[in-house]
């Protein structure tokens, strides 16, 4: 991922490191070599940098100097900043604004199109030329969202967008895609949740790290998103508790995650909507798919363990339950939903989640990264204590 360096004022600052919890070491291969899931090996790719300082009060500007995205130009982040100051003014909680730019991202580019089916629209301020029916604006309205003139402006779009979003059932908890296609009933619906990271970061670089709060009692808190409580960012931590085993240390080069110490039968949280690819028994190092039973250090495996891929490419693995995952190949789930229950089957010393993040969609060794860094980037850190 490509961190957003910018010339504005914003509060950057080291990101306070989970305090770790003093854990006898658990014994697990999750993704190591001896992982009998597929080919398995490979170094460290992840491009995280160090992240912005989470500040819930801070309010975005809309002159001055834009941060810099490759994939957009100055006026088109100087849209995103006008929708994500529309709902701060409208004081909807910062997840809406990442559904909101994903959306603008996906119709517009963050462009404010004029159509040439339109011609009152070629009259009037614009940033380039639409011909999708009589479409207008960031978010693509059509007439009944409002006048030409209306609809030609970004900040009366983007509240239009934000009134519609606040009337979907559960609109915090859900998919992004599926909140942006009841407010647009898209052709082509499942196409905005390719942009959430990306919407995601530059909420964090227009707002002060807004996309790492989550709302708890009706305020934003930073870096609290666990379990059911999703952050800005639409991740959340799969569970709470310590860190111990962390991801490929010089003890155990070859550990692509980090062991999170919880009691056996502890719930499992999905991290991010997203498409369970795998869930299944891991064989052992002799083939035994013998997943009902605890495991021991050296048995091999990652036991009971579930694959999701989420929007961006990345995929999420979480090893060792109890018994069989509550999910199934191809489901879609929900960030914050059950998908098992925790426990020590495959190679394992005690209870215990081992949790792997992976990019670019590929599940082998290759693919992981640092699970801490990247949840905790993302107002999701690991590590809590129990």
């Amino acid at each position: 991922m490509n961190a957003a360096t910018g010339r504005r004022k914003l509060r950057l600052g080291a990101v306070a490191a989970a305090v770790t919890t003093a854990l006898t070491l658990l014994c697990c291969v999750g993704g190591a070599g001896a992982f009998f899931l597929t080919e398995l090996g490979g170094d460290e790719q992840t491009r995280l940098t160090a992240g912005l300082a989470c500040d819930p009060s801070y309010q975005v500007e809309l002159t001055g100097d834009m941060p810099r995205f490759s994939e957009y130009g100055d006026g088109q982040l100087r849209n995103a900043a006008i929708i994500i100051k529309v709902g701060q003014d409208m004081h909807v909680p910062a997840r809406g604004w990442v559904i909101a730019l994903a959306t603008a991202m996906q119709e517009s580019a963050l462009r404010n199109l004029a159509n040439s089916a339109v011609p009152a629209s070629l009259a009037l301020p614009h940033e380039g030329v639409g011909s999708d029916h009589d479409s207008l604006g960031l978010f693509q309205q059509r007439p009944g969202w409002g006048s030409v003139q209306q609809r030609m402006t970004p900040s009366y779009t983007a509240r239009k967008f934000y009134e519609k979003m606040l009337k979907v059932p559960n609109w915090q908890q859900r998919p992004l895609t599926v909140v942006a296609q009841q407010v647009q009933v898209s052709a082509f619906p499942d196409a905005y949740a390719k942009h959430e990271d990306l919407a995601g970061r530059i909420v964090d670089a227009l707002a002060g790290g807004a996309a790492r709060t989550v709302e708890v009692g009706g305020k934003a808190v930073c870096d609290a998103a666990a379990g059911t409580q999703i952050a800005a960012s639409g991740w959340t931590a799969p569970v709470v508790g310590g860190v111990g085993s962390g991801f490929r240390t010089a003890e155990r080069p070859t550990h692509n995650g980090v062991d999170i110490a919880v009691a056996k039968a502890t719930r499992i949280h999905a991290a991010s909507a997203g498409r369970v690819l795998v869930a299944r028994c891991d064989p052992d190092q002799s083939g035994r798919r013998d997943c009902d039973r605890d495991g021991w250090p050296g048995k091999g495996g990652c036991g009971w363990f579930v694959d999701i891929l989420h929007a961006g490419g990345y995929i999420t693995r979480y090893c060792h339950m109890v018994e069989r995952p509550h999910v199934v190949p191809g489901q879609s789930v929900e960030a914050g939903q059950v998908i098992g229950l925790s426990g020590t089957s495959g190679d394992s010393s005690g209870p215990h989640l081992h949790f792997e993040v992976h990019v670019n969609g590929d599940r082998s060794s290759q693919g992981a990264i640092n699970p801490v860094p990247f949840m905790r980037n993302r107002g999701a850190p690991l590590g809590q204590p129990s």
